[in-house]
């Protein structure tokens, strides 16, 4: 497939019209239809429903789009890290991690290459482990922060120094908030909020001493903040990490750690033989010496 036909058809799946995406291309209608034809030919799909109100995707089209999206997003970022300014370290570097409050270990370093390069720009993705990882994996990231445990057969990684710590999201009002830890067996008869992610719900398993399903989720969770509105609307109790919600001043809610505490290590990673910009080696060099501490 060709990148040019790729933005052509990205162009028309979003103008949703072939007449307007070819007038934002500067190319005729002819012409613009003639090379998606040969691109549905191509793949030996149809891409397009055409209808009265315009073009909409088919499902194979959706996919591609998907997909196209992600191929573009590579060769513009590869194409803008090879025209590095000779002399210069520039270039973008693009960061996926989950909500942690160890981020503020990599913010620091970020802040410090920035200030040695400022013409290295910084990328970051927000979401869960599953999405993170898949991302790194397409390449559409350089790093990934992941919280144990992390598959570390399939990545390079290095080991940050923080830890997380597991506990309860809870508001202040109940009863449960009156004690300074909690203990499982305070958790068996609560209705609860747990992350949606497989590995997480592994290791509060083996915390709680029995399987997950076998005690009261009423709701699964991607990212914490939604799930602390619910919380703070008395919904139930959030399975997640300290730090992560403001409970302090007038807030509603109060966080509890496991007992026993149930700490996990934090790590960036990246793909084995993964093939760097200078952006992205000076980032893990500043790292590696904060880490260390040789600075």
């Amino acid at each position: 497939m060709d990148v040019r036909v790729l933005r052509y058809f990205i162009a028309v799946a979003t103008e949703k019209s072939i007449s307007s995406a070819a007038q934002s291309l500067h190319l005729s209608q002819p012409t613009l239809s003639k090379q998606l034809k040969e691109l549905e030919e191509e793949l030996g799909t149809s891409l397009f429903l055409r209808g009265n109100r315009g073009i909409t995707l088919t499902d194979e089209g959706n996919y591609l789009l998907k997909k196209a999206k992600e191929i573009i997003e590579l060769v513009d970022r590869t194409e803008k890290n090879f025209n590095e300014p000779e002399g210069d370290i520039s270039g973008e570097i693009f960061i996926g991690c989950g909500e942690t409050e160890g981020m503020r270990f990599v913010a620091r370093s970020l802040k410090k290459l920035q200030e040695k390069y400022p013409a290295i720009h910084i990328h970051l993705h927000s979401g869960n482990a599953d999405d993170i990882s898949a991302k790194l994996e397409n390449g559409l990231l350089d790093f990934g922060i992941f919280i144990d445990p992390t598959d570390k057969n399939k990545y390079e990684y290095i080991k940050l120094p923080y830890k997380d710590q597991w506990g309860v999201l809870m508001r202040k009002d109940v009863p449960l908030a009156e004690k300074e830890s909690i203990k499982p067996q305070d958790l068996f008869d609560k209705l609860l909020l747990v992350s949606r992610q497989s590995t997480v719900n592994n290791e509060i398993s083996g915390w709680l001493g029995k399987n997950i399903e076998d005690v009261s989720v009423i709701a699964t969770y991607n990212l914490i903040y939604n799930a602390s509105l619910m919380v703070e609307e008395g919904f139930g109790y959030a399975l997640c990490l300290d730090r992560l919600v403001n409970t302090t001043g007038d807030s509603e809610l109060c966080f509890r750690p496991f007992d026993p505490p149930l700490e996990v290590n934090l790590n960036i990673a990246w793909k084995k033989n993964q093939a760097f910009s200078a952006a992205s080696n000076k980032f893990l060099e500043q790292l590696r010496r904060d880490i260390t501490g040789d600075n």
